[in-house]
């Protein structure tokens, strides 16, 4: 894991904007009758406004620039032009290069007023997210980031995806080392200053075993259920832990 200079996290500062940016224009468009597609569109457009480069499209054959994931589906979801419908729930990962330096984060959000207990996932994904970030401290451990999300999680009755997992993020956008939703407080990866993680939890309402499309992208729950993805890019500093990706 590289420990990142003052002039890398300014880099890792920018691109992180960049992506908050993006989260804040799907958000703007965000309502039924919506396509996928459309709000690729939009989140294209603040990627060549800022002139940054998407670090989705093109990534292992990946055909947009955000991933689009409605209702069961976990994660990795294609951008269609099936119009979203009220009471959806959908969660948007994005990604943008500045400089050479990546930023990478995802949100969950309703298209118009969806059901309490759909709230409910999304509500406590995120609440998740924040309690692993908490952990990251210099000495932490991974194991400590993965127990706060998993515990959050469990503790509403909810599960975690196990095969996807967060990581480590810089001049790649995915590097060692793995980041689990999942694991036991002063165990694994020991932190440092300096390091960047892309912290992810992805939690089902039902079980967490989860299953892939044809088309060889599309994760979604194997029983159906709800999913919910939240995202930050977040540096480790002495003051605390800092997200990158958000305005």
């Amino acid at each position: 894991m590289t420990v990142r200079t003052s002039d890398e996290l300014k880099k890792l500062r920018r691109a992180g904007r960049v992506v908050a940016e993006m989260h804040a224009a799907i958000r703007s468009a965000l309502r039924p009758g919506v396509t996928g597609l459309e709000l690729d569109r939009i989140a294209a457009e603040v990627i060549e406004r800022r002139g940054a480069t998407s670090n989705f499209l093109g990534y292992m054959g990946y055909p947009n620039t955000i991933q689009v994931s409605p209702n069961d589906v976990v994660v990795h979801g294609i951008p269609s032009a099936v119009p979203l419908e009220e009471g959806d729930i959908v969660s948007f990962d994005c990604g943008a290069i500045v400089d050479g330096y990546h930023g990478d984060a995802a949100f969950s959000a309703a298209v118009g007023t969806v059901a309490p207990a759909a709230q409910r996932l999304m509500d406590t994904t995120l609440a998740a997210l924040n309690a692993g970030i908490a952990t990251l401290a210099p000495g932490s451990r991974l194991g400590d980031l993965g127990h706060a999300v998993e515990s959050t999680a469990t503790a509403a009755g909810y599960s975690v995806v196990r095969g996807y997992v967060g990581h480590g993020i810089g001049t790649a956008m995915h590097e060692q080392p793995d980041v689990p939703n999942y694991g036991r407080r002063g165990k694994g990866y020991r932190v440092s200053g300096g390091e960047v993680f892309a912290v992810e939890p992805m939690v089902c309402a039902g079980n967490a075993r989860v299953t892939v499309d044809a088309d060889g992208w599309t994760v979604r729950t194997r029983d159906g259920s709800l999913a919910a993805h939240w995202e930050h890019t977040v540096a480790v500093t002495d003051d605390g832990p800092e997200i990158l990706t958000r305005l």
